[in-house]
Order: C-alpha cells, then structure tokens, then sequence
C-alpha cells in the first residue's frame, strides 16, 4: 500500500489531514522504525515538522512551557529549562543516543507513551498539563495504558505545561543498550505536595502512592527505606523481574530525593 506524505503549514490544516488510519509524524523515532519492521503502514503521514512555533520553549512566574516539537536535544541544552527545572533538562539530556535526542520530540514520546520512556515519568511526575489542539489534559488523566492515551483519534499535542517545583530530580536505572528505563523515577516536591512517578517498571507510567506518603511526612531520603513495592502487575523480561524492578523504584527514589535536596 502506497504511504501518502503531507507537511502542512499549520495545526489547523494537519487537523483536517487526519483520519482513517493518517499518522502524525513528530520526530519519527518510534513510527519510522516500526514501519520499517512492518508494524505500522499508515495510508498517510503528516509531518508536523513543518508548522513553525511548535518546538519553542519559555519560561512565566509559575510554570515552564515546552512546545511540541521541542527536540529532546533542545529541552536540555534550553538555559530557562535548567534553570527553572533543572530535573527536567538532566532527564533529557538521558534520552537515548544524540541521534534520538536531535530528532526525537516531546510530543512524539507523550503521544507514542513507551513503557520505559522517560518524558511520562517527567509529566506525571511533575503534574504537567497537556496542551492540545483542542484541550488541556492533565497528566493524572493522560496516560492511560500501553501505548494508550487520552488523545482522540484526531487530536494533536502543541505544548506541555511545566509548574516549577521547589525541589525535582530523576533518576533511571537504564537499559545500557537501548537507554531506555528498566527502572525510572522523578520525584517532585512543591509546598506539602510530593509527588513519585515510575516508568519502566509497568505497562505505564503510574505514582507510587506508598512512596508518595512517606516523602509527604518527611522528605528525606532516609523515608524511602522500608517502603514496599507490590510487584504485583509490573513488568518482567529478560532485563529484570517484576519483583527485581519492585525493588529498585525506593532504590530510585531515594537517590532522586538525595539529589533534589542537593
């Protein structure tokens, strides 16, 4: 079957280009390869690449904005970005290798939601917001599942929304080949509110509600110590054991808030 390939020159007309089984094309780091391997034939690609405004980064009073297009690349060279939330500008500075980083896109790894990605640990994490074309989602309410989100079938992600916590680090225990997550966590900490997201560990990104707790009565990485993981319905490969991976996110989270305290 032929592929179709259309760059628009704006979200509005990549909107109307969708439909049937269309792809959005970010950075192509996932799409492409699976097309190569034959997973994935769309009868179109839109390449968003094309639509300018999309991949700037700034910075307000309260909160980080990060544009769709933004290059894993350029989220971690942006001086605002390591300035406001340094966590996040480490986290993609440990994206895969320098090619995925050039070319691999924040809104492409939001959209595609890997199970080991490390931008959903970010979001979650950090209690992001997304922007779409036509709505804003929270993180709690975006990921959904394996490769699952909340976005609808025609709906294109233009931004997320960073509010900047007082305190922030992550931390990956990473698969040394691909560099993706066997284990990841981020760890935010804003007034009494503390929050702890796991990739790689699950199908999905998800908090951990039991770490959650301990960091909320003290912040120490000595709270971390005790805490027990469920391994239940996490993940189990050749790379480690669920009961393995359960192990590793107190691990995680306490080298994650060491670091944040500094």
């Amino acid at each position: 079957m032929e592929t179709q390939y259309h760059r628009p020159s704006s979200v509005a007309e990549a909107a109307k280009l969708l439909g049937g089984d269309a792809r959005l094309l970010a950075g192509g780091q996932s799409l492409v390869a699976a097309m190569k391997l034959g997973l994935a034939s769309p009868s179109a690609l839109v390449d968003l690449r094309g639509i300018s405004g999309l991949d700037g980064i700034r910075t307000e009073a309260a909160r980080v904005t990060i544009g769709a297009m933004a290059t894993h690349a350029s989220v971690a060279a942006s001086r605002d970005v390591a300035r406001a939330i340094p966590a996040l500008a480490q986290l993609a500075a440990g994206i895969g290798d320098r090619q995925v980083r050039s070319c691999g896109t924040i809104g492409g790894s939001l959209a595609n939601n890997d199970p080991a990605a490390c931008y959903p640990a970010a979001v979650l994490g950090l209690g992001a917001t997304i922007q779409t074309d036509k709505r804003q989602i929270p993180a709690d309410d975006f990921f959904l599942g394996l490769f699952e989100t909340a976005l609808r079938p025609e709906e294109i992600i233009t931004a997320v929304h960073f509010p900047i916590p007082e305190r922030s680090a992550y931390e990956k225990f990473r698969q040394p080949a691909s560099r993706f997550s066997i284990v990841g966590v981020m760890v935010a900490k804003t007034g009494a509110n503390v929050r702890v997201a796991v990739t790689g560990a699950g199908s999905c990104v998800f908090r951990s509600r039991e770490l959650e707790a301990a960091l909320t009565r003290k912040f120490a990485p000595e709270s971390c110590d005790g805490v027990q993981v469920d391994a239940k319905g996490l993940n189990s490969d050749l790379h480690g054991s669920a009961e393995y991976r359960a192990h590793l996110i107190p691990v995680l989270a306490k080298r994650a808030v060491a670091r944040a305290l500094g």
